[in-house]
């Protein structure tokens, strides 16, 4: 058994909201706020990844991946369907600065948002998402690209700004 993962037992005392069967977390990832966390069965997180989610509710579903040094940050909500593989170096945010708000006045405007990644989606290395986003089924995004919006199903989009590529052919 590989020693950098964290054990059964060392992963009950996170106090998940939920945890299945079969998670493998590298002892070398921060986890904050796990009272607002899921996670499904067949989960693996890589070294040095952060995840944290002490103001709002992230919920990972079965058989993902996410790949080392990814950021999620929860204020607002991170949905993470089934079948993920999130490559490494992935940001993404669900809490964001209004930058409009601070020229107007002194306040702390932040905008809480929502990140859905549907079942069966393939996200590049060095991608950043940020709320409002809805990433459809079967859905690969291109490394490096940068993601606010809808990205449709069964579909292959890149770049900076993102940008369609392709349809995905589904496989019967």
């Amino acid at each position: 058994m590989n020693n950098n993962f964290l054990n059964y037992d060392e992963l009950l005392k996170k106090k998940f909201k939920s945890l299945g069967s079969n998670v493998k977390i590298s002892k070398n990832v921060t986890i904050i706020g796990e009272n607002n966390i899921t996670i499904g069965s067949n989960v693996r997180i890589d070294d040095f990844s952060i995840i944290s989610s002490l103001e709002g509710k992230l919920d990972i579903g079965s058989n993902v991946h996410i790949g080392g040094q990814s950021y999620l940050g929860c204020g607002g909500e991170i949905n993470i369907g089934n079948n993920i593989n999130i490559s490494q170096g992935v940001r993404i945010y669900s809490k964001l600065d209004n930058y409009l708000e601070f020229i107007d006045n002194d306040n702390d405007n932040v905008l809480l948002k929502k990140v859905s990644i549907q079942d069966n989606v393939i996200i590049g290395s060095g991608v950043v998402i940020v709320g409002e986003t809805y990433i459809g089924e079967g859905t690969t995004i291109g490394a490096l690209s940068f993601v606010k919006g809808n990205l449709d199903s069964w579909s292959v989009y890149a770049g900076n700004p993102i940008k369609f590529i392709k349809s995905r052919k589904i496989k019967k």
